[in-house]
């Protein structure tokens, strides 16, 4: 993870960073209060997921719920540099 990666959330312009020992992005989200529906927190159920309007994020491993083009699941993915996500 790109320690200077920024989150944008893109209904508000508001910014967020990961913190070193945030070992996802919900962990990062929820850190600044903002909610996400979430299950598993593994990569399971898809409960999570919300959409990635710009910038990658990578996976330690794949995720095992069905995700569709632009989506991804906070609870097993890192945001590789500066990222937008729609919640």
């Amino acid at each position: 993870m790109n320690k200077l990666a920024r989150i944008t959330l893109n209904q508000t312009g508001k910014m967020v960073e990961p913190e070193h020992h945030h070992s996802n992005l919900l962990q990062t989200l929820e850190h600044h209060q903002l909610a996400v529906e979430y299950q598993c927190r593994e990569g399971y159920c898809g409960s999570c997921r919300v959409k990635l309007c710009k910038g990658r994020v990578s996976y330690a491993s794949q995720p095992l719920a069905f995700i569709q083009q632009g989506e991804i699941l906070p609870c097993c993915c890192l945001p590789d540099g500066d990222i937008e996500i729609e919640l």
